[in-house]
């Protein structure tokens, strides 16, 4: 039976009222409306039991849910970890046991075999780390905290719907922290929505089968528009006369013209067949790192995980799993990203200079580098949107030592 979930936009949503009544609502009231919830849902009597029968919160989700890091990691170094020479030699394993399956999943998805290995390899160290939390009680505990109320209850939903259908047994259902489960840490609503039985043995087995889990994965980038035999990414080079007034991070272009521009391989020249293909110029770490044309697989591994350094990190992970070489590119080591107290600061002067940065919340998204673009601009400087610790101080006029 099909349940009705929440809506999506709910999902995204921060309910500060929410979040009050988990102070004054305790676990077992809340457990106990929700029961009534999960069972108009559609779930079956027996499978509400097996969920929340004796079901109690769990501390350590809330210390984790509520203690997001202050210090944010420069891409460099997330980078450096992502396809470290372990994790390519790891992977390189990985592909050579399981190589005639991931094969002949790639080869039946049209999607490159060795980026599913490196989501495979970013998602669970190539099935080694999957997490051990039940994932009902952590989704739980966070419904019952509140911050994210609407989208953890969509999951329990989704779950019962999983138990109901003999996707999983309650027992299977172990993951990380936050409710992700698998070999390619899957949420349960896309599980429900994109997981695949490769073997057809009538499952869809995220958990311990190698062939489920890829096709899983490569189903997922497929239904979000991947595009066979289409390139990822390439690192680029800026000629010096590049001029940034004239870049957008979100704007497309052709490779032909971002050519014209001054925008030329890192190593090689460009192959013919991607001249007529749109690309978006991206400058993870500023003007003084490595560029990099960004085509739209690299877009669908976004939807996979919404960060670009993650998408960079499997894009090179699998380069590199392949035998492609390191990134030529130096990164501004010197220059490192901001906290998010920082650069709350940095956005609250932002919006004083009459540039919009939005709420100082101390996350760089589209609208500080927006900000910030704009004021480089204005005086005078690279428009790049690259929040580190030089801007901090062109910014706020104090040095980070101060």
């Amino acid at each position: 039976m099909k349940r009705v979930l929440l809506p999506a936009l709910a999902a995204l949503m921060l309910s500060g009222t929410a979040a009050a009544q988990s102070e004054e609502m305790s676990f077992d009231a809340w457990r106990d409306g929700f029961r009534t919830e999960l069972l108009e849902s559609g779930a079956r009597p027996e499978t509400v039991a097996a969920m929340l029968d004796g079901l109690s919160a769990d501390p350590r989700v809330i210390d984790r849910d509520g203690n997001q890091p202050e210090f944010v990691r420069p891409i460099w170094s997330y980078l450096g970890i992502a396809a470290s020479d372990l994790r390519i030699e790891n992977g390189r394993s990985a592909y050579a046991e399981y190589g005639e399956t991931i094969n002949a999943v790639a080869e039946r998805f049209g999607v490159r075999a060795e980026i599913l290995v490196a989501i495979w390899g970013l998602e669970s160290s190539f099935g080694a780390i999957t997490g051990n939390f039940d994932t009902v009680r952590s989704l739980a505990t966070l419904a019952w905290d509140g911050r994210r109320r609407s989208w953890a209850e969509a999951q329990l939903i989704a779950i019962a719907e999983m138990i109901d259908e003999g996707y999983a047994t309650r027992e299977q259902l172990t993951g990380s922290w936050a409710g992700a489960m698998g070999q390619m840490q899957f949420i349960p609503t896309t599980y429900l929505e994109r997981a695949h039985d490769w073997d057809g043995d009538g499952t869809r087995n995220i958990w311990t089968d190698i062939g489920d889990a890829v096709a899983s994965a490569a189903n997922l980038l497929v239904e979000e528009g991947w595009q066979a035999g289409a390139p990822t990414v390439v690192e680029v080079t800026l000629s010096d006369a590049f001029d940034l007034a004239d870049w957008n991070p979100l704007t497309n272009r052709l490779v032909s013209q971002w050519a014209v521009m001054g925008v030329t391989p890192a190593v090689g020249e460009w192959h013919a067949d991607d001249l007529m293909r749109s690309a978006r110029l991206e400058l993870p770490a500023g003007r003084n790192g490595p560029g990099f044309l960004t085509f739209p697989n690299f877009r669908v591994i976004k939807r996979y995980n919404n960060s670009t350094a993650y998408a960079l990190g499997v894009a090179h992970l699998a380069d590199r799993i392949a035998g492609g070489a390191a990134f030529v590119g130096d990164w501004p080591e010197g220059d490192v990203p901001l906290t998010r107290s920082q650069t709350r600061e940095v956005q609250a002067a932002l919006n004083a200079a009459g540039h919009n940065a939005g709420t100082p919340d101390g996350i760089a998204g589209p609208n500080t580098r927006r900000a910030l673009r704009a004021f480089q601009r204005a005086n005078g400087m690279a428009p790049d949107g690259y929040l580190g610790s030089a801007m901090y101080e062109a910014v706020t006029g104090r040095s980070l030592g101060d």
